[in-house]
């Protein structure tokens, strides 16, 4: 059975292995008990045995045993123990006493039965002056055990009460620890839970343990992100609004421009400016949706086994008309498989916007190359163009959202190296930007190698 409660977690923790130690603790209490009753009863059989011998004495040359009434009474304890004795002397005879009790073996086993009772026994031997050859006797004293058993009872009763009470009093202090030491949990559990505060404030809550510090740390660290993601969330909606916007109006003038135009031709004109508008629109919400898609926690995590010499050439094969029609030279260099795990359809877009800004910042005529390759344990795709490059004092901004290099010719959104360092961030590798060996720009990206 399981227990959902953390209180009575730590409470079974504490006072079942507590309550399993008093156990052991009855066991060895009832073998202490037992010991100290034997202890007793034969200290009593002995002190018994001793005054009987000791009343034993010649008179006119006969030996006489009379029993003094201390040796019986001393076992008058309240349980009705019967008592047996008998006196012999030297040679066997049987001065006084019960003639077929047995006599004591030495103990531990003092025990035997008698008349239908289990005894104690004690056999004593004693001295007698003038006795002659009847010295010494021999006093053997037998008890019952019901004031033996009584006393182990009462011995192992008190032990077991004793045990209890220690077990019931550590719970109740158990209990009391627990509530004073959960209590900063149920404070933060009270803070989170307040109505009357912002929901991403920081908690504190005085007095907290050093255990429960971290976690309150953890929280703040968490809410922190949320907030950050929230903010990010909120420029990237109002960077995209003011994205659409622009060409979201521009599509309405082109069409309402077609529309009151009454030339055939300048009215083609009007629907291919349309058309392309449009395309444009497209590209850009789809990188608005690949971008949002990028965002850590924005999807659950794949670790697809990728080849990114397979997919870069998949990509290549899609771009190779868009190529052809501005006569640029589009190559792939590789030496075969380069394995990454990663999110597949990510990886691909990731190679889409590279492959992608090359051409459109590459002059007409220009020189594209892919390469992929394996270096150093590391996956490392390289794409490289002729195009302009990018200053290097804009390097660290060209991966910030919608950002735009001044002056820049090309029309775009800003978002391509946006998408491309979310996805190869998310892959758990790094991207670099850097000049080509007869200008334009190369963009270096290296992932962790998939194990083979």
């Amino acid at each position: 059975m399981r227990i959902n409660s953390l209180r009575l977690q730590l409470l079974a923790w504490v006072v079942l292995p507590l309550a399993g130690l008093a156990t052991i603790n009855l066991w060895t209490s009832h073998g202490n008990a037992l010991a100290t009753a034997d202890l007793v009863t034969d200290r009593m059989l002995l002190g018994s045995a001793r005054t009987i011998a000791e009343h034993v004495a010649v008179t006119d040359g006969v030996l006489d045993a009379a029993i003094p009434p201390a040796a019986i009474e001393m076992f008058d304890t309240g349980d009705r123990d019967s008592v047996y004795y008998h006196v012999k002397a030297a040679g066997g005879r049987l001065l006084t006493g019960y003639p077929d009790l047995p006599e004591a073996s030495k103990p531990p086993d003092a025990e035997a039965s008698y008349r239908g009772h289990r005894l104690r026994l004690l056999t004593f031997s004693h001295a007698v002056v003038g006795a002659g050859v009847d010295s010494p006797i021999t006093v053997t004293v037998g008890v019952t055990l019901a004031g033996h058993d009584a006393m182990v009872k009462r011995l192992w009763l008190s032990a077991f009460a004793q045990q209890l009470a220690l077990v019931a009093i550590a719970g109740v202090f158990v209990l009391l620890g627990l509530h004073r030491g959960l209590a900063p949990l149920i404070r933060l559990r009270d803070v989170v839970r307040s109505p009357g505060r912002n929901e991403l404030d920081r908690v504190e809550v005085p007095g907290a343990q050093s255990e429960i510090r971290p976690l309150i740390d953890a929280l703040n660290a968490y809410m922190e992100r949320v907030r950050a993601q929230m903010a990010a969330q909120r420029r990237f909606i109002a960077n995209a609004a003011h994205q659409l916007r622009t060409p979201l109006a521009l599509l309405s003038t082109q069409a309402s421009y077609a529309l009151r135009e009454t030339s055939a031709d300048q009215r083609q004109e009007a629907l291919v400016a349309l058309q392309a508008s449009s395309g444009k629109l497209a590209r850009l919400a789809e990188q608005l949706l690949t971008l949002s898609r990028a965002e850590p926690g924005s999807r659950r995590p794949r670790a697809d086994r990728i080849d990114l010499t397979e997919a870069a050439r998949q990509v290549l094969e899609t771009h190779a008309p868009y190529a052809i029609a501005r006569k640029i030279d589009l190559g792939l260099e590789e030496a075969g498989p380069v394995p990454v795990i990663g999110d597949g359809t990510m990886l691909r877009e990731m190679i889409v916007n590279l492959v992608d800004n090359a051409l459109r910042y590459s002059p007409s005529g220009g020189c594209v190359t892919v390469r992929l390759a394996i270096i150093e344990g590391e996956a490392v795709l390289t794409v490289a163009d002729d195009g302009p490059g990018i200053p290097e004092d804009e390097r660290d901004h060209v991966f910030e959202r919608f950002y735009r290099i001044a002056g820049s010719a090309e029309e775009g959104s800003g978002l391509g190296l946006a998408i491309v360092r979310e996805v190869v961030e998310n892959a758990g590798g790094r991207v670099t930007l850097g000049d080509g060996a007869a200008g334009g720009l190369v963009v270096e990206v290296r992932l962790p190698l998939a194990a083979s």
